[in-house]
């Protein structure tokens, strides 16, 4: 007895638009938002732009009582909680277990951390100018408490720069997202680059004479926050190196894995 197998062929309609990047931008944006951890989050972003305001104006020596005083303040607890967004912006795939429904609905990955990413940006932006705008009330309000003189020190091309700083280290955070894709993992991750990095960097150049020319060009946090101070050719050109190292070619190798790792 011969027994016969038939195949069944489906037709794919390959004619059907994809969906568009915007409105994937727009539903990372609210998932940003949607969980408690999210949403807490954004309120400790501002919380903390206040209370960094706050903290300038009661303790700080009247006569530094500057607008530069008040936005440096206000940029220590963003450089950390602007990452963890980033973060978690990619993680909650992994961590939620909702990756399997984001990709089977939009197969192309690509897109999806393409969209996560700009919606972790947009966000940071908006949280930075938020923040900057409550640091200008701030330096208005500690002016007149403090009976000091009102100091604008810091100009345009000063605030669009501290923008960028804090948007290049979310960027930091949103690499090892998808390099690591674990929270808590990436958070640690996050951690001992911003802090157990630069302290080995620095007994390495205190130590070695032959380290302290390289060390801009090897620690992108070091060049980060030497944009802080000055922006010149040399500044740009250590911070390019650097990002390569620490940002580029980690989020390519992070990509290639995400493109081909199993979603469970």
């Amino acid at each position: 007895m011969s027994t016969t197998a038939s195949a069944t062929s489906v037709n794919i309609d390959r004619s059907a638009a994809r969906v568009p990047l915007s409105r994937l931008v727009r539903v990372e944006l609210r998932k940003m938002f949607d969980t408690r951890s999210g949403f807490w989050l954004m309120v400790a972003i501002i919380g903390f732009a206040l209370l960094a305001t706050v903290s300038v104006i009661a303790f700080i020596d009247p006569v530094d009582l500057t607008y530069g005083a008040v936005s440096t303040a206000i940029g220590v607890p963003m450089s950390i909680l602007l990452p963890v967004m980033a973060i978690l912006t990619v993680t909650s795939e992994w961590s939620q277990r909702t990756g399997l429904t984001t990709f089977s609905l939009v197969p192309a990955r690509g897109r999806v951390i393409g969209a996560k990413a700009i919606a972790a940006v947009l966000v940071g932006v908006v949280s930075m100018l938020l923040a900057l705008a409550i640091g200008a009330l701030g330096n208005l309000v500690g002016a007149a408490i403090r009976g000091t003189d009102l100091v604008w020190d810091a100009t345009v091309g000063d605030v669009a720069r501290i923008v960028l700083i804090n948007v290049l280290g979310l960027l930091i955070g949103f690499m090892l997202g998808v390099l690591i894709r674990n929270s808590p993992g990436a958070i640690v991750g996050y951690f001992v680059y911003m802090f157990v990095v630069p302290t080995v960097f620095g007994a390495l150049q205190a130590t070695q004479d032959w380290f302290a020319d390289l060390w801009p060009w090897v620690d992108f946090n070091y060049s980060l926050n030497r944009m802080y101070e000055s922006a010149g050719g040399e500044e740009w050109a250590t911070l390019g190196v650097s990002g390569l190292i620490w940002l580029v070619i980690p989020m390519g190798v992070g990509l290639y894995y995400v493109m081909r790792a199993e979603i469970k």
